[in-house]
């Protein structure tokens, strides 16, 4: 029994593209989704590549628009609301770890898991020892630290992401395939990581194409099969 309101309510939403260099040709991906998420669940979108799983996590995120309906973060419909609002929840409420780091370039390691915390307010120092616990968690060298990621491996990099995606105080978590380029120890790493974002009452929604990831994590899964729509005019 769920005495608690939903972190995430996604209720009745379309989203489509329009190819402009093809007449303004109109291509469906999902229709009618819905669902929900709450403290201390991990969520994940199940279904084949290209059912529209990335799309879903994108919207919620605020990166895509939507055709219809609405996605609530907390008391924000992200489908509507304007660019500073959706900034100012990512700051707070939201966070997403994508499956490519993308940071200002010659930023040290160190400084670019930092940041988010740091822009909610939180003490330098304890954000730190933040930092340095979970680079050192996940196998970054710290020899590594002072350097920017730009040249690190795609094994290093996403690692740092993930520490990134984790140092903050979020009441959501989007993951998109945060395990997709590690090896099985780093995999187990980020495993115990989600299980105690979740302890500590984190709702996380994810894609794990790594069935025994998604199996371990997962409090339930979403089949984004029955949102798909029909691709025919593609």
């Amino acid at each position: 029994m769920r005495a608690a309101d939903p972190i995430l309510r996604v209720e009745d939403v379309a989203k489509s593209f329009t190819m402009h260099l093809r007449g303004g040709l109109s291509i469906p991906v999902v229709e009618d989704v819905a669902f929900e998420v709450f403290a201390g669940e991990c969520v994940v979108l199940g279904g084949p590549s290209g059912a529209g799983k990335s799309s879903i996590l994108k919207m919620v995120w605020g990166n895509y628009g939507v055709d219809r309906g609405r996605i609530v973060v907390g008391d924000i419909d992200v489908a509507v609301a304007e660019p500073r609002e959706v900034l100012a929840l990512r700051r707070s409420t939201m966070g997403y770890v994508s499956q490519f780091l993308r940071v200002v370039p010659r930023v040290a390691t160190l400084d670019v898991v930092m940041e988010p915390a740091l822009a909610q307010g939180l003490d330098p120092a304890e954000v730190r020892t933040r930092a340095e616990a979970l680079l050192g968690r996940l196998n970054v060298p710290e020899r590594l630290w002072s350097l920017p990621p730009a040249t690190f491996s795609g094994g290093e990099q996403q690692r740092v992401n993930i520490a990134r995606g984790l140092i903050a105080d979020v009441r959501l978590l989007l993951l998109d395939e945060p395990t997709a380029s590690l090896d099985a120890a780093n995999r187990a790493a980020v495993v115990e990581l989600i299980e105690a974002k979740k302890a500590a009452g984190t709702a996380l929604l994810g894609i794990f194409h790594d069935i025994d990831v998604r199996d371990r994590v997962a409090t339930r899964i979403v089949d984004v099969t029955g949102f798909a729509t029909r691709r025919d005019a593609a």
